[in-house]
């Protein structure tokens, strides 16, 4: 095992290079389409054949020496509209486009593990799929074109993992089912009656009762779900009127539901629906409810997750592998889940120390590249752990 790590240690350099390319050059949703040559161009210099996928997405298989199961890794390649604050030599050179969620250290870490793992063909027991993935980012997302064209055809499990930032370098966060959640939303828009402000009793205050509705949502969570049970309903948006005398006759009220069970999300969506039409009833105002479903949520397989941690012990010491409750956000990792069994795990990339305490999504977003040493180690040991279990 010690040999793995020497094997990285020599390709790391490159892969922090490589990230810091990716981070200089990076590509919005369904236009990666430079990432995707660069892509290419490495893995064809490692004597794989990449083929593209999904328009902008890249697969290419490696082959082991023997036969065995088949196990996908999955990276994630698109950027955030959001400018870049990272003040490093490697910050965006785009205006208004960043690597602010860490993608580019996750297609660095995959072609790191694609460097590694080439050197130790002749001991494989299987094959390995990497798969770059497009649009993670923007819904719905590139896991589905991605399923579509193929990449999970004769793959029996996949694995995936996300630096996160509020886990500190050198730690693995992972859980045993639920992971992350269905990230859904909805929009209520409410129709009144305007008027003059002096005149309030003339009108259908579409304000008020989108003030009204926008407080009593959030005593659906607190009084309607089981306090042992993780849900969220959240409102983003909340839009009506111009002028400070003038009463609206519209409100606009966008928000999002996070649920882990489908008997869950329809609770949240039916209590929202219920209180929106009681109280625009009570005020004589009408309404519409409308609500698109996003991701499903990411439920992990327990008995990989258990490869996937003891994979993280050999790599970081026992200590260094955190159980964690599930997140709320989403992720389309989600839909390769429904399809074969898997897992997906956090690697720990803040940093304190070096002042890289800004979370994701954020424009002032870097990430600790020792990081990306420990992702190959943890997902490269990972496979191998998987292959001569499962074969």
């Amino acid at each position: 095992m010690a040999l793995i790590r020497e094997r990285i240690e020599k390709h790391y350099n490159s892969v922090v290079a490589l990230r810091r390319h990716f981070h200089t050059y990076p590509e919005l949703s369904a236009q990666e389409f430079a990432t995707q040559q660069k892509i290419m161009a490495e893995l064809t210099a490692l004597g794989l054949q990449p083929k593209k996928i999904a328009t902008t997405g890249v697969i290419a298989d490696l082959q082991g020496a023997f036969p065995g199961k088949t196990i996908a890794i999955r990276a994630d390649m698109d950027a955030l509209e959001l400018q870049d604050e990272c003040n490093q030599s490697y910050q965006s050179k785009y205006p208004g486009i960043c690597h602010a969620c860490g993608h580019d250290g996750h297609i660095a870490m995959l072609i790191g593990i694609a460097k590694v793992l080439v050197t130790s063909k002749h001991e494989l027991a299987g094959t390995v799929r990497f798969l770059f993935q497009p649009s993670e980012e923007r819904y719905p997302g590139g896991a589905l074109a991605m399923i579509t064209a193929g990449a999970l055809t004769g793959v029996d499990s996949i694995i995936g993992a996300h630096l996160w930032q509020t886990l500190r370098v050198g730690t693995i966060g992972v859980t045993y089912g639920p992971m992350m959640a269905s990230p859904d939303e909805f929009t209520i828009r409410i129709k009144g009656k305007g008027g003059h402000a002096s005149m309030p009793h003339q009108t259908v205050d579409a304000l008020l009762v989108g003030a009204q509705i926008a407080v009593a949502l959030n005593t659906i969570v607190s009084r309607n779900v089981d306090p042992i049970e993780q849900a969220v309903v959240s409102l983003g948006t909340f839009k009506a009127g111009d002028t400070f005398n003038i009463i609206p006759d519209t409100a606009i009220l966008h928000g999002t539901v996070r649920s882990f069970a489908e008997s869950m999300r329809t609770l949240l969506f039916n209590h929202a629906e219920q209180i929106t039409a009681g109280l625009c009833q009570a005020a004589g105002a009408t309404f519409t409810f409308e609500k698109s479903l996003g991701y499903p949520p990411i439920i992990n397989c327990p008995a990989i997750s258990t490869i996937f941690a003891t994979a993280g012990a050999e790599a970081l010491g026992k200590e260094n592998v955190l159980t964690i409750p599930p997140v709320m956000a989403g992720e389309d990792f989600s839909h390769y889940l429904e399809k074969v069994p898997g897992a997906f795990v956090f690697i720990g990339s803040g940093n304190p120390d070096k002042g890289i305490i800004y979370p994701q999504h954020h424009p002032k977003f870097d990430l600790d590249e020792r990081a990306l040493f420990h992702g190959i180690e943890v997902m490269t040991r990972t496979v191998l752990r998987y292959l001569k279990e499962n074969n």
